[in-house]
C-alpha cells in the first residue's frame, strides 16, 4: 500500500515537467495607420494644437499685420512659442500654451510693455 503514493508522486513529477515544457508564440498584427496617427499626434503636440489651457492673443486681423506682429514678438521674446491661427476671415497671433490662468497672467505681464493689447483666452482646440 505504501508503494502507491510513491508511484503517484513520481508519475506526477514526470508528467508535470512535460506540461511545463510547452512553448507558446504570439503574433501581433499592427496596423500601419497606428504609426501615422502617432506621428500626426506628435506634430500636433509640437505645434501646441492639442494643449488644453490658456493662450495669449496679440493680434486679430489681416495676414500682413499678423506677420509683422509675430516677427516683432520673436525679435523681443523667445521663451514662448508663437503661431498664426486662421479664423475666417481674419488671422490671430497666439503666444504660448499655459496650463493655468496664473501662468498665462505672469507671461502677459512680461510682454504687455511691447504688446499692450495682449489678452488671455481659453481657445477651443479643434
Amino acid at each position: 500500500m505504501k508503494i502507491k503514493p510513491y508511484l503517484m508522486s513520481i508519475s506526477f513529477i514526470i508528467f508535470s515537467n512535460l506540461l511545463i515544457g510547452q512553448n507558446a508564440t504570439i503574433t501581433i498584427n499592427e496596423d500601419e495607420k497606428i504609426l501615422e496617427i502617432l506621428a500626426l499626434k506628435k506634430s500636433l503636440e509640437v505645434e501646441n494644437k492639442l494643449a488644453v489651457g490658456y493662450t495669449i492673443q496679440l493680434y486679430y486681423g489681416e495676414l500682413n499685420e499678423a506677420n509683422k506682429i509675430i516677427r516683432e514678438y520673436r525679435n523681443h521674446f523667445d521663451s514662448w512659442p508663437a503661431s498664426i491661427e486662421y479664423e475666417t476671415p481674419n488671422y490671430k497671433v497666439w503666444v504660448g500654451s499655459f496650463s493655468s490662468r496664473f501662468e498665462a497672467d505672469r507671461t502677459r505681464l512680461e510682454i504687455e510693455d511691447k504688446f499692450p493689447s495682449a489678452f488671455i483666452l481659453k481657445p477651443d482646440r479643434k
